[in-house]
Formats: structure tokens, sequence, C-alpha cells
């Protein structure tokens, strides 16, 4: 894997990989950015929920499972102190299925958090804990 950083102006950075698709980042005005864009960390807990998203769906979907709608929360809380690591996450997955069970979204979510989201063992091996729920409609 090969990724580019590359300053735009300010503090805003373009982050490109080898396929060229883009990640902008940004940070608040207070340490020179101009807030146009994700914090570097901000990216980091969005890549964790999307990692996890793919595996999720991609369970449910195995398990031919109707998905109508599909969304996560990540709550993230941060070290006092400098390096301000994430100490603990929370996510809050939500599926809207008409024909998925409370068992099969959590045994997906098990998955994704024991075997397959690298994103997830990446936090977990830096000292974060990693708490989740699932909530299911059948609308």
């Amino acid at each position: 894997m090969k990724v580019t950083i590359r300053l735009e102006e300010g503090m805003r950075l373009i982050g490109e990989n080898s396929r060229q698709h883009q990640t902008i980042f940004d940070t608040i005005e207070d340490f020179g950015g101009s807030n146009s864009a994700p914090t570097p960390v901000e990216v980091a807990v969005q890549s964790l929920g999307a990692c996890t998203t793919m595996d999720v769906l991609s369970i449910l979907r195995k398990k031919r499972r109707t998905i109508n709608k599909f969304s996560i929360v990540l709550l993230a809380e941060r070290a006092n102190e400098h390096p301000k690591v994430i100490t603990n996450l929370h996510l809050i997955y939500s599926l809207v299925s008409p024909d998925a069970e409370l068992k099969d979204l959590q045994r997906a979510i098990e998955l994704s958090q024991e075997k397959y989201c690298s994103v997830s063992a990446i936090f977990k091996r830096s000292g974060c804990e990693i708490t989740w729920e699932a909530k299911l409609n059948s609308e």
C-alpha cells in the first residue's frame, strides 16, 4: 500500500492512494486550519466505522438478509494528554430489515469486531476499549 499526503494550503491536506482516490484533511482555526474537512483523528474513527460496516453488511448479505437502511454512530473519547489517542469507542449499529433478527446483526458485529475489522484491531492494539450495541428495526 502506498499513499501520499500533500499540502494544499494552511493546514488543509490532500491524501491520495495509488488509484487516485482522495481524502481531504484539515483542522480547526485554533490550530491554523480552516475547519474545511475532518481532522486526521476524525478520519481514523470514520475509517473504523466504514471498515466494520462493510464487514457487517457483507455477513448479513451472505445470510441473505434484506438491508433497507444501515448506519453506525461512533462515540469516541480521547486522552487528555499528548498524544491524545482514542481511549474508548462506543459503536451503535442500527439496521432496518424486514427479515433479519437481532441475533443475526449481533453475530455479524461479533465477527467483525473479533475477526475481520483491521481498523478495529489497530485501535484495540493501541489500548483503546471498544464497546458496541445493536439496534434492529423491522420497519
